[in-house]
């Protein structure tokens, strides 16, 4: 959880350098965490009994600079795995915090997986989660006959080149609202869990090649966009797979209406590896993604 370097129990009774210098307080304000991490070390983002994650490291750490109990909200839960650049968390905090020092603890406490790279307070009805109307995800898919470790971490290695139109194409006849039952992992269901409903607004779904410099033919990295209004369990990865599968000519574009139809997990290509995904960004201006994408 922390590197080491925590401010001691001393440092945080008398507001030396480094420590919040807190205290217990009834009074609470509602904040604003926008977090980035490295999730290949984690059990997912969200907080699990006897494993690590995220969500359970960034709590730990600022529960224990600010020396209360707090519970926090997040826009999403991402797997094992997947890596964090716009996730948002919010929480109540004491009053008496200092928000850039508290961010600044967190920071060095927690580094280099996780990062906090903005930390603000919020109004009283927000919630990371319920107050959120776009998510948006990107994912690097490598494409070379060698393998580039530098990109190991971020990206899935597929060694053959990929038809960046057709996947374009198909990603295309994804857009707008369907029942994306084929790219769902189901959730259990029993007493007392009902089935969820797996209709989504998909409002962008694009690939495009992202320079490299020195890579001069050597292989191609391509990202591929995707925003909706919110996302089911392994909803992302599998539509990568599916794609993919239709940029090595497997499957064709055409296909995707009659996978969506089928609303069978079967239909659908394979799930890509987590680790080529990354949480991009949370809207909650209700500002169609598409609009804004490239300036984020």
């Amino acid at each position: 959880m922390t590197d080491g370097t925590e401010p001691s129990a001393e440092a945080l009774e008398s507001g030396s350098p480094g420590s919040e210098g807190l205290c217990a307080s009834s009074s609470t304000r509602n904040a604003k965490l926008v977090v980035a991490y490295d999730g290949t070390d984690f059990h997912g983002f969200a907080e699990a009994n006897d494993q690590r994650t995220v969500m359970g490291d960034l709590r730990a750490t600022i529960e224990q600079i600010v020396r209360v109990p707090v519970e926090l909200s997040a826009a999403g839960r991402t797997d094992a795995g997947v890596h964090g650049w716009g996730q948002v968390v919010s929480g109540r905090l004491p009053t008496s915090v200092d928000l850039a020092r508290l961010q600044h603890s967190i920071n060095r406490m927690c580094r280099p997986e996780i990062a906090v790279r903005s930390l603000d307070w919020t109004d009283d009805d927000f919630d990371a989660r319920f107050s959120a109307t776009s998510r948006a995800y990107r994912y690097d898919v490598w494409t070379a006959p060698v393998p580039h470790p530098v990109l190991a971490r971020s990206s899935w290695h597929v060694p053959a080149a990929l038809d960046v139109e057709a996947m374009n194409r198909a990603g295309e006849l994804l857009l707008g609202e369907h029942d994306f039952a084929s790219f769902c992992r189901r959730a259990k269901v029993g007493p007392g869990r009902p089935e969820k409903s797996t209709v989504r607004i998909v409002q962008r779904a694009e690939w495009r090649r992202v320079p490299l410099d020195g890579l001069d033919g050597d292989g191609a990295l391509l990202r591929f966009e995707i925003a909706a209004t919110s996302f089911c369990h392994q909803m992302v990865r599998s539509i990568v797979g599916t794609l993919v599968e239709v940029g090595e000519g497997r499957r064709s574009a055409s296909s995707i209406p009659a996978t969506l139809q089928a609303r069978d997990r079967h239909a659908a290509g394979v799930v890509a590896p987590p680790n080529g995904l990354t949480f991009w960004h949370v809207d909650y201006d209700g500002v169609r993604w598409d609009a804004a994408w490239r300036t984020r």
